[in-house]
């Protein structure tokens, strides 16, 4: 009787504290570095056990600000396997783009957590995936990656990869896809020249990536 009232008050204390947070999170317009702070802390004062229902509560809020805080949290406890495939799964789903971009940034707190070489059978899992925002997690991971450990060393690893996309269905995929090139041929133009003079721009898909890719291309 006494785990069932307890089970009962952690249930309204949940609830009371995802209301506060739509309040105030609800007048957020822009960015997301609020709910990003206020994840990051309820993850680090609290067992994993109850950041993951508060993590499952605040996905159903109807406040797109308050499923970011959630993802967020999705994203530090990530290395459990079923917060993962949820992410994959569910989150991905999703019909806010600001949800996606935090999708993201959950994907690349999960392959910082266990390792970004370690982590690479699961990113090319997610690349092949058949909707596009799991996809597009990635791609948009591979975007900053070639700053990050094993990247950093093996940075081709990371535009085969984001290249392979090159003809994706997804024009929202292949503008992450053209958008990552670019951003990667800043520090490796060299690298991005050579990939990009093997492509044969048949096709119009192929073309729109082309012309992102290359934009600082000389």
């Amino acid at each position: 009787m006494e785990e069932k009232f307890e089970f009962e008050s952690e249930v309204v204390r949940l609830k009371e504290y995802i209301g506060s947070l739509e309040k105030e999170f609800s007048l957020i317009e822009n960015g997301f570095k609020e709910e990003e702070k206020r994840a990051f802390v309820d993850y680090k004062s609290n067992d994993n056990e109850y950041v993951k229902k508060l993590a499952f509560l605040a996905y159903k809020s109807d406040t797109y600000q308050v499923r970011m805080y959630g993802v967020f949290l999705f994203g530090y406890l990530s290395e459990q396997d079923d917060i993962l495939a949820f992410m994959r799964d569910e989150v991905s789903k999703d019909d806010n783009w600001r949800v996606q971009e935090v999708l993201a940034k959950a994907f690349d707190e999960f392959c910082k957590k266990i390792g970004y070489e370690k982590a690479l059978p699961v990113i090319d899992e997610w690349l092949k995936n058949n909707n596009p925002n799991t996809r597009r997690a990635v791609t948009e991971g591979l975007r900053i990656w070639t700053s990050r450990p094993y990247f950093k060393e093996n940075p081709n690893e990371a535009i085969r990869r984001i290249a392979a996309l090159k003809e994706d269905t997804s024009e929202y995929v292949r503008k992450s896809v053209g958008n990552a090139l670019r951003d990667i041929s800043k520090k490796f133009p060299e690298l991005i020249k050579e990939e990009l003079y093997n492509w044969k721009l048949e096709s119009k898909e192929i073309n729109q990536v082309y012309k992102l890719a290359n934009k600082f291309i000389k």
